[in-house]
């Protein structure tokens, strides 16, 4: 109880701090009690009313209506399909018993192997995958399961706890998890999610956002030569040595594709900064394909490498600014 009461405790903190409304004392005290109906010889008899009989008590002691909801909640999701807590209380703390079942069997040695999973872990981690999606919650999932190990410190352990494992196994769940989803009339394909779980997102509770964006993207007849513009520049700049120049002075333009393609970038690079923060993913892409025809331009009409040091450090630095913008891309789906 009281590792879970800590794990709930930090998310609820954290969703509070992120402008969500939620009180981290009505989380502590649903936390302590969550369990206790399992002490009852009500649930002893009948064990299929734990946490339904923890509801009617919490609700028989005057506990706080999301304190007593809370006590069934917390279970949810059961199997795949099942309803999802009605309550942030209930969700906060069913992604906290959640987490800590994961990490804690791992850290005893019992790792689901093969069709193997007497713990039912993968429910587990379907379950934490539903929640942080369906509920909107962003919060990074490396970091929840940071904080599930450190409830562990002190705890003399079987197996030390991968956190990587960990997210890894979660990340599988997530896969089977969007690829029953569909996007209008058609499921998502494999490259499509794999475009977005290739970065390893802690957020994930933006993917289908993200998801419907690469599809778009995808669909628009610059998006291939896009990608290849993108993959030839991050080859040049992955040869540069040291640490790569990212001002670009104007009086060192010279030929009119550059000036064209810093021109073009500068008139976008604020906008898809501040469609990136909003989430605008599907605008985002399609105002990127904008700097298609001054890419194409650029690569043939200038040498990048000219034996002219300060044209060829120039050239360089608006490549790697294009870069930067190209990776607001790598953070949505991998373009290439």
């Amino acid at each position: 109880m009281g590792r879970v009461q800590a794990i709930a405790i930090h998310i609820a903190n954290q969703i509070h701090e992120a402008g969500i409304g939620i009180d981290p004392k009505t989380v502590s005290r649903a936390a302590e009690l969550a369990k206790t109906d399992l002490l009852s010889d009500m649930v002893g008899e009948f064990p299929e009313l734990q946490g339904v009989m923890g509801q009617y008590y919490a609700l028989a002691d005057h506990e706080h209506p999301d304190v007593a909801a809370a006590c069934s909640e917390h279970y949810l999701p059961r199997f795949a399909g099942d309803a999802l807590p009605k309550t942030l209380v209930g969700t906060v703390l069913a992604i906290a018993d959640k987490l800590e079942t994961i990490v804690g069997i791992w850290a005893i040695g019992l790792v689901p192997t093969g069709d193997k999973d007497p713990f039912a872990l993968r429910r587990h981690a379907l379950g934490v995958c539903r929640l942080l999606i369906e509920k909107n919650l962003p919060l990074d999932l490396n970091t929840l399961i940071g904080l599930a190990k450190n409830q562990f410190s002190g705890v003399t352990l079987k197996n030390e706890v991968n956190e990587e494992a960990i997210y890894q196994f979660i990340l599988e769940r997530l896969r089977a998890y969007l690829k029953d989803h569909l996007l209008g009339d058609k499921p998502y394909t494999v490259p499509e999610i794999e475009s977005v779980l290739s970065m390893n997102p802690g957020k994930i509770n933006d993917l289908t956002v993200r998801l419907e964006a690469v599809r778009s993207f995808n669909e628009l007849s610059e998006a291939t030569q896009l990608a290849a513009a993108n993959k030839r520049i991050s080859n040049i700049l992955k040869k540069m040595e040291g640490k790569l120049p990212s001002e670009v002075q104007t009086q060192l333009l010279r030929l009119p594709a550059e000036i064209n393609l810093f021109k073009s970038l500068e008139a976008l690079s604020q906008k898809l900064d501040q469609q990136f923060k909003s989430q605008d993913f599907i605008g985002l892409l399609q105002n990127l394909v904008a700097l298609s025809e001054p890419i194409d331009q650029f690569f043939s009409d200038v040498m990048v490498m000219d034996e002219d040091l300060q044209l060829r450090q120039n050239r360089i630095a608006l490549l790697n600014q294009l870069h930067q913008k190209m990776n607001l891309v790598a953070d949505i789906g991998k373009l290439a």
